[in-house]
């Protein structure tokens, strides 16, 4: 008897338990939540599951003032809310307050907000079609073939162009990436026509979508964040616009910015941050559903697999079809190019691919990628998420290479840790599985590469090459501290052979801005929120450093000009990649055989010489023409070689038959 008590109650408090489980949220399938305008009515739709009551509120500012109405929307099916109001309201503002029990939300815009007024505090009703610049409806994406050929160049909409030096009218805008032929005090190219000239196709923008930590209001002040601290998904940063106070300003230079770089030839990436918010309290998605849209832990604390506090849902319908839709939108209405996944590692493989399908349904050469990887513990499962290891489940995802980034410069986790180029032992093999574009290769050593042990990308468009970005120190930068009593001339050499491997090799390669001049952030690594005197690009270091930047230039254009560097799928690489026994740890040799991708040129070979002491070397039989002596790229020919010849220390050679 006593045991069936002991059944009866677990039964009942199972009962009881399964009675007391939250309700699933219900899901709203459709495409129209948010702002619908027409000069005749202006449709207001959100979702708010848990509201008894919303309220809408019409301003005539962006900022201050008292509301010039207030509206009760009117609940729907599936946690929507509804309201349609007659008559233009064109350029009026607006917020939405939201009653959940007895505590009435913040007034905020909806998550869904295509423009707002100054920082972003309430949304705006807008004509899209009058924001479009001249021939908007003629722009066109640049021509892409395959996702080999491109060369990303990282950078941030303030660092490019506020130096003084920059020759550059709209400093720290956008506009300011829309001038073209802008000149330093030292007569050469900067900005756009900087990247232009040095031949990258695509420009990686850090986060330019409203963020929280500017002040638009306060535009002398010259503050400064990266912009990882998402406020308004949907609607460019205002602090980048030349009047953060009118709504339309932004959009129509966001878009005059992305229309002026696809007529000089260039694609336009956007740094998105869908896996947390500035915080939680005062985030939008906050106000509108109450904990849905952020992951919580075991213990009811909230996830922070992001290091910033918090991190977001992706799992959840509702956050999926945010995700999905916002992408659209840009890619849409923005005409942008592609995506950078921050921390795509805490988001789900199915919402991944969800917005993948999408994308790519809408025009498929659309470039995504991501950090593979997260920052710190999270509940989401390990088999679900997004992480470098899962590549392989991920449709035309590409995620970032920390294994040969690492190998060539050292350790993220030690900034005193040498690499390759600075002769450590030991490395050889991260570089190669770098090399190979992180695909199947049957000469690589997997158990000798720093981090994976089994290659992660399917094909070769799905591995960025790469061995610097914003995080951390500049390359020349962490040289420096790792080698602290090399020359500046030894840690130029160290420099160029870093970037000589990635540009050399299969895969996507990434740039970071300013690389190609040895940019400098004076020793400071996590510069989020530094003032511009460390993270402007210093157009001086180009004149200073003139035959760097030729290097980099004439690197950049020889990997475009030769297939060989871009082949398009694995059993290509596995066909036509080998690499030599150089009998040395320090010194990597590969051969390119074939006229590989169509190549001119029947074979190639690289010598990659990580030691400080020149190293001999056999080439392969026959006689061979060097295009890269460490010194200069010269696709006309720098000498004829055969047989023995000495590489020099710290330095590649490019060679062809």
């Amino acid at each position: 008897m006593k045991l069936l008590r002991v059944f009866n109650v677990f039964i009942l408090m199972s009962i009881l338990f399964v009675s007391f489980k939250p309700a699933a949220a219900p899901v709203y399938t459709g495409t129209d939540l948010g702002v619908t305008y027409t000069a005749a009515k202006t449709t207001f739709k959100i979702w708010s599951p848990t509201a008894t009551q919303v309220k809408l509120r019409l301003y005539a500012e962006g900022l201050g003032g008292e509301a010039l109405k207030n509206i009760d929307l009117i609940k729907q099916e599936n946690g929507v809310w509804m309201a349609v109001v007659n008559g233009n309201l064109k350029d009026k503002y607006y917020t939405f307050q939201m009653l959940n029990g007895d505590k009435w939300s913040l007034e905020v815009p909806d998550i869904y907000a295509k423009a707002v007024g100054v920082n972003g505090k309430r949304g705006m009703v807008v004509n899209l079609t009058e924001t479009n610049p001249a021939g908007w409806a003629t722009d066109k994406r640049p021509a892409l073939k395959n996702a080999t050929d491109i060369v990303l160049y990282e950078t941030h909409v303030r660092d490019i162009s506020v130096d003084p030096n920059s020759g550059i009218t709209k400093k720290g805008k956008f506009l300011g990436l829309a001038e073209v032929g802008t000149k330093s005090p030292d007569g050469l190219s900067t900005g756009l026509s900087h990247i232009k000239e040095l031949g990258a196709t695509h420009v990686h923008l850090l986060p330019s979508f409203d963020f929280a930590t500017v002040d638009e209001t306060k535009p002398a002040e010259g503050q400064y964040n990266w912009g990882y601290d998402p406020q308004n998904y949907n609607v460019p940063e205002g602090s980048y616009s030349t009047d953060p106070f009118n709504g339309n300003i932004r959009i129509k230079e966001f878009k005059q910015m992305v229309k002026t770089m696809h007529a000089n030839g260039l694609r336009v990436i956007l740094d998105v941050v869908y896996n947390h918010t500035n915080d939680i309290n005062h985030s939008n998605f906050q106000q509108f559903a109450p904990d849905y849209f952020y992951r919580k832990n075991a213990d009811g604390s909230y996830a922070n697999g992001t290091g910033c506090g918090n991190e977001t849902a992706s799992e959840q319908p509702m956050m999926r079809s945010f995700m999905v839709q916002s992408v659209l939108y840009w890619a849409k209405e923005y005409h942008l190019d592609g995506f950078r996944f921050d921390l795509m590692g805490t988001h789900d493989i199915t919402t991944m691919n969800a917005i993948s399908d999408a994308l790519h349904k809408y025009d498929s050469s659309v470039f995504i990628y991501g950090e593979g990887w997260t920052a710190g513990a999270t509940p989401l499962p390990e088999g679900d998420r997004s992480v470098k290891a899962a590549t392989l489940k991920l449709h035309k995802i590409a995620a970032f290479g920390d294994d040969m980034r690492d190998g060539l410069k050292g350790a993220f986790s030690d900034v005193k840790a040498k690499g390759f180029v600075s002769a450590q032992l030991g490395l050889a093999e991260s570089v190669k599985f770098g090399i190979a574009g992180a695909v199947q290769h049957p000469q690589i050593n997997y158990q000798k590469v720093n981090y994976s042990k089994q290659p992660w990308a399917g094909q070769p468009t799905q591995a960025i090459s790469y061995v610097s970005c914003h995080d951390d120190n500049t390359l020349f930068d962490r040289l420096r501290v790792a080698n602290p009593n090399a020359t500046e001339a030894e840690l130029i050499k160290m420099d160029k052979l870093s970037n000589t491997a990635v540009l050399t090799s299969q895969g996507v390669t990434f740039l970071h801005s300013g690389v190609e001049m040895l940019r400098s952030k004076k020793g400071v690594a996590n510069s989020y929120q530094s003032p511009d005197s460390i993270n402007q690009i210093d157009w001086h270091r180009k004149a200073q450093y003139l035959p760097v930047y030729n290097y980099y230039k004439d690197l950049v254009h020889l990997r475009k000009n030769h297939p060989a560097f871009r082949m398009a799928t694995t059993v290509m690489i596995q066909q036509h990649l080998k690499f030599l026994d150089t009998g040395s740890e320090l010194t990597i040799a590969y051969q390119i055989k074939g006229n590989a991708n169509g190549d001119k040129w029947k074979n190639i070979l690289v010598v990659l010489n990580g030691n400080a002491a020149e190293t001999t070397f056999t080439l392969p039989a026959g006689n061979w023409t060097q295009v890269g002596d460490g010194e200069k790229i010269s696709e006309a020919g720098i000498s004829k070689m055969k047989g023995e010849i000495k590489v020099p220390g710290t330095t590649g050679f490019i060679l062809y038959q």
